[in-house]
């Protein structure tokens, strides 16, 4: 039996305009085992954040097969891929998305409190990932009162909250200096490892993709390991 948590074969994504259809993705193929680590570099527009969108159930294949933690991404109904992008899947973006009148605690514990109903055991959960990802005395601080780079911490947290087998990153130290950007992808890359969660992460930083395992990059629609 295959060790491989994302499975991908023949991923096309295609978008239909009256003027012409657009074939983003032309047959993507992706095995990765579990506790991977790998990056993805390539062109602006090329198709990256489309494939991680397929990966991470908020958009599907226009064919091809796709699957990821045992969960088939192009047969599964919206509740399952709900479900999914609770339980398996953890997202960071380039823009933390952190709700403005909730606290760092409030907002990493949210996904887990979601799914469990449990507010003291989601916010023990949280406590625990922010004092982690050093931000323990930072509780109670709402995003306007974070650093990008401490707010960019809180979405980590807020990521692996649920402790998902599947961590996904689309550029995200993109929106950060150099200094705030080097101290994320450190707590990415070692939380995961420490976790054993698979990570895959999109990039136009050469440094951070190296770091990764498995290094890929997607150009005229295709995935090359490099």
């Amino acid at each position: 039996m295959s060790d491989d948590i994302i499975v991908c074969r023949g991923v096309r994504k295609v978008f239909a305009s009256e003027a012409e259809d657009l074939e983003i993705l032309r047959g993507v193929d992706l095995s990765l085992p579990r506790g991977a680590r790998a990056s993805i570099t390539g062109p602006s527009g090329c198709g990256k954040s489309t494939f991680l969108s397929i990966l991470g159930g908020l958009d599907r294949p226009s064919s091809g097969e796709a699957s990821v933690a045992g969960v088939d991404l192009v047969r599964a109904d919206e509740d399952g891929l709900s479900a999914y992008r609770s339980r398996a899947v953890g997202f960071v973006f380039q823009f933390h998305y952190l709700l403005k009148d909730f606290t760092a605690l409030e907002n990493a514990m949210l996904p887990a409190y979601m799914l469990t109903g449990n507010r003291a055991e989601a916010t023990g959960r949280a406590r625990e990932l922010l004092e982690a990802v050093g931000l323990g005395g930072r509780l109670s601080h709402v995003p306007a009162k974070l650093s990008g780079g401490e707010r960019q911490r809180v979405a980590i947290a807020r990521a692996l909250v649920n402790d998902p087998g599947v961590v996904l990153a689309d550029e995200p130290t993109g929106n950060l200096d150099r200094q705030s950007a080097q101290a994320v992808e450190d707590l990415l890359f070692d939380l995961a490892a420490r976790r054993g969660t698979t990570l895959l992460v999109v990039t136009h930083d050469p440094g951070m993709a190296a770091r990764a395992d498995r290094r890929f990059i997607l150009s005229d629609g295709t995935l090359v390991e490099s």
